[in-house]
């Protein structure tokens, strides 16, 4: 509760009253300490079914762990430190939980923004979470269509690390028929859009091309994967039938 009550009201402080920066740091920095912080913590997330750390709560956590170069203070390291352990309890809960799929939605929203921003370290880390929410609830998907256009640099630092790291990320992305039929309608939206815009030139046209390149392939993965499994599943069915028929076949009697 201490964690929570801290998260939710004095770290979104930080940025309006730096004076009680110090205080505040000391604060989560006893909480985090105490014996076995770690495990009691993560196991009450996930028992709760939500995170401890508020989705409002851990933009806040990102943009004072990672601020632009010139930006940084004796603060930030202290930040640095306590980054990994937060960020682990921002995204703690059960999976397929209600409450995890609406954390999942919030972040993304809010890590597509953060991606395509100028900052290249916080830009990195929040397109990696933003992975981790399109992995978590495939309905972030949607959301990512609505937004796709106006976070178009995002948009592409996002599908490139899902070619990168496909091998990562496709058994949960694809884990069920739904999951690969929204992940495949939004990549065919994404490409009639790329096409659109592509066709009309303008100054993003090379990013929409690029993004292009990343749908093609991903489609081409969603496309050999439907194909393995449709295979298999013939195969099975061959399989059984040929049992059914050789099972009613006559014996054959002795002369």
């Amino acid at each position: 509760m201490a964690l929570f009550t801290w998260a939710d009201t004095l770290l979104p402080a930080v940025d309006t009253n730096p004076h009680s920066r110090n205080l505040i740091l000391q604060l989560v920095e006893n909480i985090l300490s105490q014996p076995n912080a770690r495990t009691i913590l993560v196991e009450r997330a996930v028992f709760e079914d939500h995170g401890v750390i508020p989705p409002f709560s851990f933009e806040s956590l990102l943009r004072l762990t990672f601020p632009d170069s010139s930006a940084r203070v004796k603060a930030t390291a202290r930040f640095e430190a306590i980054y990994p352990l937060l960020k682990e309890l921002a995204l703690a809960g059960t999976p397929g939980g209600e409450a995890m799929k609406k954390a999942a939605r919030q972040i993304f929203i809010f890590s597509l923004r953060l991606a395509g921003g100028a900052n290249p370290v916080l830009a990195k880390e929040a397109t990696s979470i933003a992975i981790w929410a399109l992995t978590e609830n495939i309905v972030c998907c949607n959301h990512w269509d609505n937004l796709y256009e106006n976070n178009l640099k995002a948009s592409v630092a996002l599908l490139k690390n899902l070619v990168d790291e496909w091998k990562d990320h496709s058994r949960k992305l694809s884990s069920s028929r739904s999951n690969t039929l929204t992940l495949n309608q939004t990549m065919k939206s994404f490409r009639l859009k790329n096409e659109k815009a592509i066709n009309e030139g303008g100054a993003n046209a090379s990013l929409y091309k690029e993004a292009d390149e990343s749908c093609k392939v991903i489609l081409g993965r969603l496309s050999w994967k439907s194909t393995a499994i449709t295979a298999l599943v013939l195969a099975a069915v061959v399989v059984v039938l040929a049992a059914v028929v050789l099972s009613f076949k006559p014996r054959l009697q002795p002369c």
